[in-house]
């Protein structure tokens, strides 16, 4: 029997491309890991949160290539909407009317999940309402949607705990030009910020006894023998019993699913004295929407420009939008006031045909809860529930 000689070196040897662990690092985040959660998201930390509930002993690592997370959980625009008259009267051209009434019930619910698992105060939630605003070329879609506001009432009627007037009509008390002079008013919706949204997750991840790490991106994963084999972009490698995707419009990068990335590019305003806008508001069939936040106005959309450019995951700005919501911001919402522009960025959104979120097994031991079709805020707790309760944990007594 040959032993080993002392002298000789067993370990591999050194490498520039590698980042070598030190034991401790490895020990303490990279082994003996029951549930690895790729995006830490509001669809990521959800899933966490809930497995956590499950498995209280059990040892959960969020990974998130980012600093901050990467897709659109901190850079949307903090609606809590439910579909403006138009979307859902759009909806009904491709979906049947109880898939319609479940995908609105679906937001419903998944708000009033997020509001209890993190409270309004944390959420700076307001219930302002929600408006959709008609320029003045769309009267044909402006007058089909006052004609079919008591039909899509009577269908909401459950759904808003029956209420039987969740849509109405409204002056336009806001001075806007070049729309229509009244506008359709849903005072169930509000708005929150999704910084204080996302950082309130973590917390609750960190007091929990849950590990999220960030610049930590997954470039490969592979299922085999009830194990997941898992390669982040400096070559580290490690491995986890099961593992739940929750990138939304990156999943493309490890899943064949049917969605695509889509980006939304979003500006905001210095503050503006005496701003009188206040709640949430949908433009031009929602392709553009802006609200109020801290006395100033935060502008976004204008993906209908270019659908093929925006349909990317490079968080990156084009002219064409950016230069189109300043004017819609100097020829609309704001005709009257002058404003400067603070900031500018974009988001990845995760979007197809259908409106239902992805959910569901991959393959063994990997899931994924993805395609939220630009309602992370109002369905992200839920479906990052729905994800974490598709994997089940065996202890060595029970097998698996």
């Amino acid at each position: 029997m040959r032993r080993n000689n002392p002298s000789e070196n067993t370990s591999q040897p050194p490498s520039r491309e590698k980042h070598n662990l030190s034991y401790w690092e490895q020990n303490t985040w990279l082994s003996n890991i029951d549930v690895a959660i790729i995006g830490s998201g509001i669809v990521g930390l959800s899933c966490a949160l809930a497995l956590r509930q499950r498995y209280p002993q059990k040892k959960i690592v969020v990974f998130e290539k980012g600093m901050l997370p990467s897709g659109a959980s901190t850079k949307n625009a903090g609606f809590a909407c439910f579909g403006s008259i138009s979307e859902i009267l759009e909806d009904l051209k491709t979906h049947s009317e109880d898939e319609v009434v479940q995908l609105i019930k679906n937001r419903v619910v998944g708000l009033q999940l997020l509001r209890r698992n993190l409270g309004d105060l944390q959420l700076d939630y307001q219930q302002l309402g929600g408006h959709e605003v008609f320029t003045e070329n769309d009267t044909d879609l402006f007058e089909n949607c006052i004609e079919n506001l008591s039909y899509i009432n009577k269908l909401l009627e459950n759904v808003f705990f029956g209420e039987k007037e969740v849509f109405s009509v409204k002056k336009d008390s806001f001075s806007f030009k070049n729309v229509q002079n009244k506008l359709v008013f849903n005072k169930f919706e509000g708005q929150l910020d999704a910084g204080k949204m996302i950082l309130g997750l973590l917390q609750k991840c960190s007091k929990k006894g849950i590990l999220v790490l960030n610049n930590a991106e997954i470039t490969s994963f592979s299922a085999k023998n009830n194990k997941i084999s898992l390669e982040m972009d400096n070559s580290v490698k490690f491995s986890a019993k099961k593992l739940c995707i929750a990138t939304n419009g990156f999943a493309k990068q490890f899943l064949e699913l049917p969605l695509q990335p889509a980006r939304a590019q979003v500006l905001i305003t210095h503050p503006i004295p005496n701003l009188h806008i206040k709640g949430t508001f949908h433009l031009d069939k929602g392709y553009y929407y802006f609200r109020n936040i801290h006395n100033r106005i935060l502008f976004g959309g204008g993906r209908n420009l270019d659908f093929k450019a925006e349909e990317t995951s490079d968080l990156g700005l084009t002219a064409l939008v950016q230069e189109e919501l300043e004017r819609l911001l100097q020829t609309t919402i704001l005709p009257n006031t002058p404003f400067t522009i603070d900031q500018r960025w974009s988001g990845i959104m995760g979007v197809g045909t259908q409106k239902k979120p992805i959910v569901k097994q991959i393959e063994p031991n990997v899931y994924c809860g993805v395609r939220l079709g630009g309602m992370g805020v109002a369905i992200g707790s839920s479906v990052g529930q729905q994800l974490a309760n598709l994997v089940t944990i065996y202890s060595p007594l029970e097998g698996g």
